[in-house]
């Protein structure tokens, strides 16, 4: 396999986004990619189709790849010239590259693009770069079709939630008495009444054996927040057992609600194992397991009226206290029971789908390096 050696900018040019504040952004169906990638929309777009899009600081290597006109934040670096290079090889191969920037720069906590395109690169000539970026399409296309089946298992929960416990149309509806819009045998609760509410906290970053070598996953309101559905099962950190017994952070049940409290308020997952959280969050355990699926829909769905609880100069907070105190309406156990095994089996097979996804991002990570190197002939 043929390459030319030069610097990236030679390869692709580079350019920061543009500022886009959530209070200045119209309704309209054009992304807005940010270094999490699409996280909202705008009326506008500030950069043509096709898109290759990575962040500039935080958790690096992400690239993001676009079939349509977007917004590039000011958090992205994209491409504005590919200058002959093959679009889709150009996402794999940026993100080759940033994984050499990563090694050599660990210090630096973001991209520099100037020195990123100082670097010094080896491109596959352009007759391959096609068929390179079509083998490792394969994987990112299933890693799609499995998203695609997660929301779908997703929104097949959210609507039994509201099918049942919303519009009323449980299992018996037709025989219970309804008065002030309540069946019989629902009743009012707090949350404390029915669930422990939890805290968390951070161990010591100085601290080298708090980290190294972690076994307990550490939940941060970014592995919540970007999270691609509601089961929780992987972190981007642990922590050892001298790090949970050394700080404020408790380890949590399996089962447990995990809802963002501080700052990002109202992002909900559901973890089954045990887990412990940063001080971003309220663990809701609940005191019958078979209670935890409909706390987890109850609650998201009242997302708004939970944010609207927060409160603090500086961002957004709501207390454990606050928040104990919020009355939920509780149906009869045989209905929520009947609901958790119903929405279990949906979730159990959002697990099998996360972690098929898991396994082809290890392989299509695994397979890039080796395609970009001429390891392998294609």
């Amino acid at each position: 396999m043929r390459f030319s050696t030069s610097k990236l900018v030679d390869v692709i040019r580079l350019q920061r986004g543009h500022d886009l504040p959530e209070r200045l952004r119209k309704k309209g169906s054009i992304p807005v990619v940010t270094s999490s990638g699409v996280t909202g929309s705008h009326s506008e777009s500030r950069a043509k189709a096709p898109g290759v899009v990575t962040g500039r600081y935080g958790t690096l290597g992400e690239v993001f790849y676009l079939e349509e006109d977007y917004w590039p934040h000011n958090t992205v670096l994209y491409v504005v010239d590919f200058q002959g290079t093959h679009p889709k090889f150009a996402a794999y191969f940026l993100r080759s590259v940033i994984g050499n920037y990563k090694s050599d720069k660990a210090a630096v906590p973001g991209i520099d693009r100037n020195v990123l395109h100082a670097m010094n690169v080896r491109v596959p000539h352009r007759d391959v770069q096609p068929r390179i970026a079509s083998i490792l399409s394969t994987y990112d296309e299933a890693i799609e079709n499995n998203r695609r089946r997660m929301a779908l298992l997703e929104k097949a929960a959210r609507l039994l939630y509201e099918e049942w416990f919303v519009r009323l149309h449980f299992p018996g509806h037709e025989h219970t008495p309804v008065k002030d819009g309540v069946p019989q045998g629902w009743e009012n609760h707090r949350v404390g009444d029915v669930a422990d509410c939890i805290g968390g906290g951070t161990p010591s970053s100085k601290v080298a054996n708090y980290w190294e070598n972690g076994e307990i996953p550490w939940v941060t309101p970014t592995d919540v927040t970007r999270n691609d559905h509601l089961v929780l099962m992987d972190t981007a950190r642990k922590i050892t057992d001298a790090g949970l017994e050394n700080s404020s952070a408790k380890l949590v049940k399996a089962h447990a609600v995990l809802m963002t409290s501080r700052a990002s308020v109202g992002f909900f997952a559901i973890a089954y194992r045990e887990v412990c959280t940063n001080q971003g969050f309220i663990s809701i355990v609940a005191h019958q397991p078979s209670l935890a699926h409909y706390l987890l829909f109850h609650l998201r769905h009242r997302t708004d009226e939970i944010r609207a609880m927060g409160s603090g100069s500086t961002f957004p907070e709501v207390s454990r206290g606050k928040f104990r105190d919020l009355t939920i309406l509780l149906p009869p156990q045989r209905l929520f029971e009947a609901f958790d095994e119903q929405v279990a089996a949906f979730l159990k097979q959002i697990q099998v789908l996360k972690g098929q996804n898991q396994k082809l991002r290890a392989a299509r990570d695994l397979l890039l390096p080796r395609l970009m190197s001429g390891e392998i002939e294609v």
